[in-house]
């Protein structure tokens, strides 16, 4: 059986138990507030992150991980006889990608594995997680590879946001769609599309909301064999309803929080669903 490792990065937002669980390397990227640079669950959580941003006018930045910090990982792993699937944001979000693509063409060999999860936050993490089941299942690294692949389509999201306003500061959407949502108190329902944020809906209260996120995942049937994450930022009031319907329906999830990189995109008070749907 090959000795495998399974690497992701930060935006993953998997929480601790998970990560433990399943043996993750977990990569770190950078958030900036000035000239201050932390790493992404490192140097700086969830909750001193935000308490920063209420206190200081500085909009916080991200960075990707640079090509030789994925080099010294993966040469640590070659050395010790692993194998590497090396899954990252989605390359039209971050560079990331790209710069674990670079450290492998340094290194020269085919045991590393590095994909394009086309996703990012709870979407990456179920493909995280998806790629450690099956090395514990005792998968070789190309049948991994193939899997991780087939299911990238059909990881499905549905997030519900308070405010774009850090989306369009972050540039991960344009200030029309973020204009939308300044409307009337209006909540916009997004989804990572083909590795970029887009607009599901736009709907008005919390009530609406769950149920817009609810109705997408009907229309997008959830296979209850794969794992399903619940997500939330700061968030009170569709977070314990969301919980209460999916028990209802007897799904079974994970609960996590964003990190720092996300968070500096969604803002707080967010709350959503990522799953993998059912497909022949």
């Amino acid at each position: 059986m090959e000795k495998i490792k399974i690497i992701t990065d930060s935006t993953c937002d998997l929480n601790k138990q998970i990560i433990e669980k399943y043996d993750l390397d977990i990569i770190p990227l950078i958030v900036n507030f000035g000239e201050d640079s932390y790493l992404d669950g490192v140097d700086i959580d969830i909750r001193e992150f935000l308490k920063r941003i209420k206190e200081s006018a500085i909009f916080p930045t991200t960075s990707g991980v640079n090509p030789h910090r994925f080099y010294e990982i993966y040469k640590r792993y070659l050395d010790e006889g692993y194998k590497i699937i090396s899954i990252h944001i989605s390359s039209k979000m971050s560079g990331t990608y790209q710069a674990a693509c670079m450290a492998k063409e340094m290194l020269e060999t085919e045991d590393i594995v590095v994909i394009d999860s086309n996703n990012v936050t709870a979407g990456l993490g179920l493909l995280a997680i998806k790629a450690a089941e099956m090395k514990n299942e005792g998968c070789s690294i190309k049948q991994i590879e193939e899997k991780i692949l087939e299911i990238i389509p059909h990881v499905r999201t549905a997030y519900a946001f308070a405010s774009l306003d850090n989306l369009v500061k972050g540039g991960r959407l344009s200030k029309a769609a973020g204009a939308i949502g300044s409307l009337l108190n209006i909540r916009l329902i997004l989804a990572v599309v083909d590795g970029n944020m887009a607009v599901l809906d736009k709907v008005r209260g919390t009530k609406k909301a769950i149920k817009t996120i609810l109705n997408y995942l009907d229309e997008n049937t959830l296979d209850d064999k794969e794992n399903t994450i619940v997500l939330h930022i700061d968030n009170e009031d569709i977070l314990p309803i969301l919980k209460e319907n999916l028990y209802e329906r007897k799904v079974n999830y994970v609960e996590c929080e964003v990190g720092c990189v996300v968070g500096t995109h969604s803002g707080p008070n967010a709350c959503g669903i990522a799953y993998i749907e059912k497909y022949d």
